[in-house]
């Protein structure tokens, strides 16, 4: 039976008409898109160079996608789980200390809607984009040995970073919703990190900017974003080296979309808030559990999200 188009009484295809806000929902809980979401405390936090770790982890992400009341879209949910694996090296550079990070996830995404009386879902499965994140301490993260970082104050940090999303996802020009983004994204950010006893008080400022996607549904679109604007905060304490817990929250703006010139009502002007926490598992491990939850949230995801991660640390003398 052959219907009308999206927006009218009877929806031709219910899947083709979600496919945009599924689309948006898998995007603001993949951990391997550009996302303003992300809540990482201790990210500018000194480590001696020659320190290489790995990280393994995963994550599940639920809830509702806000959309623009006058779309005739209702209960429209994402669920998404991620494994996450990620590499890193601290090194010295220019006698400061920096860190290179590297993670590839894996995402498995389901997305529900309802147009009227009639429901419809999509599911994906498949590699999300690939993360990449380069940090310099700039303001006392002076590059030391693990002797000299052991016996060393701590002090007041201030420092730089440049994270770069690859357009290395799963991604099919002729489907409008995919886990991959078929696009370059770069967010650069400054961070500060301020030591007061046990506790460590932190705030960052970064914008992600984003390239064209040149090949958007049906493959022949162009689809632009403008940047977002996000900002963090987090305070935490410190009950024993490795040993820590944290309270994050965010706030980011921005991102309306384009497709062949034509703007889109999907502006984000959204909060969230969390918690985090590291335990020591013998000398060279930790492991690190973390939950999030949207505080307002305008156009998006209005997401719980929960995580563990297991780190492995090597350290060079």
């Amino acid at each position: 039976m052959r219907g009308r188009e999206c927006g009218d009484a009877v929806p031709r295809d219910f899947a083709l008409c979600l496919a945009p806000l599924l689309t948006l929902a898998l995007m603001a809980t993949s951990a391997g898109t550009a996302s303003a979401q992300e809540l990482e405390p201790r990210a500018y936090s000194a480590s001696p160079i020659g320190t290489t770790f790995l990280v393994v982890g995963v994550g599940r992400s639920t809830g509702s996608v806000l959309v623009d009341p006058s779309l005739p879209f209702e209960d429209v949910k994402a669920r998404l789980g991620v494994g996450t694996v990620g590499v890193g090296h601290s090194f010295d550079l220019a006698s400061r200390s920096a860190l290179f990070l590297v993670a590839a996830p894996y995402a498995r995404a389901r997305a529900t809607g309802r147009v009227e009386e009639a429901t419809t879902e999509v599911q994906r499965r498949g590699w999300a984009d690939m993360r990449m994140k380069l940090s310099v301490n700039l303001l006392g993260g002076r590059a030391l040995r693990p002797r000299e970082f052991a016996a060393a104050r701590r002090g007041p940090i201030v420092g730089a970073s440049l994270s770069v999303g690859a357009p290395t996802g799963t991604y099919h020009s002729d489907r409008l919703v995919n886990l991959g983004s078929n696009r370059w994204s770069y967010k650069p950010e400054m961070g500060v990190s301020v030591p007061v006893g046990r506790w460590t008080l932190e705030g960052y400022a970064g914008v992600w900017l984003f390239t064209a996607n040149d090949s958007f549904f049906p493959g022949t679109a162009t689809r632009e974003q403008t940047p977002v604007s996000a900002f963090q905060w987090h305070v935490s304490y410190t009950a024993r080296p490795r040993l820590w817990l944290a309270f994050d929250a965010t706030w980011y703006s921005g991102g309306t979309s384009k497709v062949n010139g034509i703007d889109k009502a999907d502006l984000q002007r959204n909060s969230r808030i969390g918690g985090a926490i590291s335990v020591p598992l013998g000398r060279r491990q930790s492991i690190k559990g973390a939950f999030s939850t949207g505080a307002t949230t305008r156009i998006g995801g209005d997401f719980n999200t929960f995580g563990v991660t297991w780190q492995m640390t090597w350290l060079r003398p």
